[in-house]
């Protein structure tokens, strides 16, 4: 058995044999990666059965086992372990499906049961379609954790209810449970469970001792197949074996040893050369972080360089916050999301550079711009949104969208800046013993489940944007600005909500309606995303329009006239851009 260390490590064997049959069907995998992969993606065990009744059930398990290894550890890191697996097995069902498509009957094709179990540092995740098993033997009782999607017809004859490649839907079971020091994975296909019973699998599995090594395992593997064999298994004999040797359980002491290897730079002055990069002038400083802008002395190259505060040079969850946001930024690529710059040079200091942008910030605009063009905030709002969406697709949140961290350059266009408050599903997964409680986003510019409890979702970002179109329309805060100064459910609901159009009555009611929705308090009430609020921000809702004109033309005709006449201007604009 491995020494105790602080990584996710593992003995494992696996077996497979054709048995009576001429061919074999079945398929099995493993892949245990070093490093960074290990962390962020895991480690993984896979298993295929290719349904016999099936022309092509040996390619259909093989293509299972060999895609999946292959295509998932090329998603993105910041993917949590569901996501990439679902976007890859979903792909992989349909592919199947349509190679399935040239028989006559869907049944006869590529066909394959499915099982795998993706372990990432403390949790094991499993997905499963079909009767292929996991089973778990933890302090000697062995689980069967995958339940099998069986139809017995009677006794002897029982049809797949579930399959990859069986129909262009696929619905597979997931769950993830923790994972211990010692704990044993069993994966088989129903050449091996069908034959022998579940007391002598157990038996097996706890003859296993702490110091076996992998040699032991196989010779587990090879007597499990024997006996099922021996139980006159008619089908094709597969097996796994995974022990989980030790966890990532670090200590505060290495993970601060790791991320302090490099000395917070002291405040720099105008002229100081840091790592190649002279500073030219200071942007932003707060108590938690300072912004240069910086030239490359080789290349003559303008860019951002944030490093941070030696306010927070012992606080190990700060510093790993500011590794991970770097980290984060670098795996976005879209034109409205600030670049982060890697470079090749031997970091002496903490920092990290991005691409310098030529502008004002978008609260600098809201400031010269105390009545702008509707078209002109939808615009900004599209690229937004469009930024927004880039990081989201990789399962990153922003979490602190502000006037502040949006930069408006010389053309007009617009880039969100700032990775300090992101959240990440695929690093969230990562166990660490550091943690950074409260709010990381502006409380003024955050959902309510945000302030209440800390927990951000696509439709919080949609909040975000919401109270950005308000303030760029109204040159005022929404709920008359107390948004920052509400902490419980009872602090929001006595706010009260002032449409656009009675601060600006040249901002249609229809766009009003969208931005009052994207504010509401209750999360599932509001847009499902940035995109579905952008429509409804460009594409005139009659919905919207009638609860509020006849309202509007009791009250005032002339203001009523001119709304209207808003309303018709913006529509024949966006007619042109869309």
């Amino acid at each position: 058995m491995a020494e105790q260390s602080s990584e996710l490590s593992f003995t494992v064997a696996q077996r497979s044999v054709a048995g009576k049959k001429p061919q074999n069907e079945d398929a099995i995998g493993i892949r245990l990666p070093k490093d960074s992969t290990l962390i962020n993606k895991g480690a993984v065990a896979v298993i295929a059965d290719g349904v016999s009744a099936a022309e092509a059930g040996k390619e259909a398990s093989e293509t299972c086992v060999r895609n999946f290894l292959y295509d998932y550890y090329s998603t993105p890191e910041s993917w949590s372990v569901k996501k990439s697996t679902s976007q890859v097995l979903t792909a992989l069902n349909r592919w199947l499906y349509g190679q399935g498509q040239q028989y006559n009957d869907a049944q006869k094709g590529y066909i394959s049961t499915f099982s795998t179990i993706i372990f990432k540092s403390q949790t094991a995740h499993l997905f499963h379609v079909g009767d292929t098993r996991i089973y778990r033997l933890r302090k000697g009782d062995l689980e069967q954790l995958t339940r099998d999607h069986s139809t017995y017809v009677n006794a002897t004859q029982t049809y797949l209810a579930r399959a990859m490649g069986l129909d262009v839907k696929l619905d597979v079971d997931y769950k993830s449970v923790d994972i211990e020091q010692g704990d044993i994975y069993f994966l088989s296909t129903d050449g091996i469970h069908d034959f022998i019973s579940h007391k002598v699998i157990t038996t097996e599995l706890q003859a296993l001792k702490p110091e076996d090594d992998e040699i032991c395992f196989e010779q587990a593997c090879e007597k499990i197949i024997a006996l099922a064999l021996a139980a006159k298994s008619g089908d094709n004999l597969s097996c796994q074996i995974l022990r989980v040797d030790s966890l990532p359980t670090k200590t505060i002491s290495e993970v601060g040893r790791k991320l302090s290897e490099l000395p917070f730079p002291p405040y720099l002055e105008e002229g100081v050369i840091l790592d190649g990069y002279r500073v030219e002038k200071c942007l932003h400083i707060n108590n938690r972080s300072q912004v240069y802008v910086v030239r490359d002395v080789d290349t003559n190259e303008r860019y951002c360089m944030k490093t941070p505060s030696v306010n927070f040079d012992d606080d190990l969850a700060y510093i790993e916050r500011f590794i991970m946001e770097s980290w984060m930024g670098s795996r976005i690529s879209n034109p409205h999301v600030v670049k982060v710059i890697e470079n090749n040079r031997d970091k002496k200091w903490l920092y990290y550079l991005t691409e310098y942008i030529e502008g004002r910030t978008l609260e600098q605009w809201i400031k010269e711009n105390p009545k702008p063009a509707v078209q002109d905030v939808v615009y900004i709002l599209d690229q937004i949104s469009k930024g927004l969406r880039a990081m989201h697709k990789r399962e990153i949140l922003h979490q602190d969208i502000k006037p502040g961290n949006i930069m408006i350059d010389k053309n007009g266009e617009a880039t969100i800046i700032d990775f300090g408050s992101c959240y990440s599903k695929g690093i969230a997964e990562i166990a660490t013993p550091l943690d950074e409680p409260g709010i990381l986003g502006t409380a003024g510019y955050s959902a309510p489940e945000v302030v209440i409890t800390g927990k951000s979702t696509i439709q919080s970002e949609v909040f975000s944007l919401s109270v950005l179109a308000y303030e760029m329309l109204t040159g005022k805060e929404p709920f008359s600005g107390k948004l920052s100064k509400c902490r419980t459910s009872e602090d929001y609901l006595k706010t009260k909500y002032t449409p656009c159009f009675d601060e600006n009555p040249l901002v249609p009611i229809w766009i009003d309606g969208a931005i009052k929705k994207g504010l509401r308090f209750n999360a599932e009430r509001r847009h499902e995303d940035v995109l579905e609020l952008m429509h409804e921000l460009q594409t005139p809702n009659s919905k919207y329009k009638t609860t509020h004109n006849a309202a509007l033309m009791d009250k005032n005709p002339l203001l009523f006239w001119q709304v209207m006449s808003g309303v018709w201007f913006v529509a024949f604009i966006v007619a042109l851009v869309f």
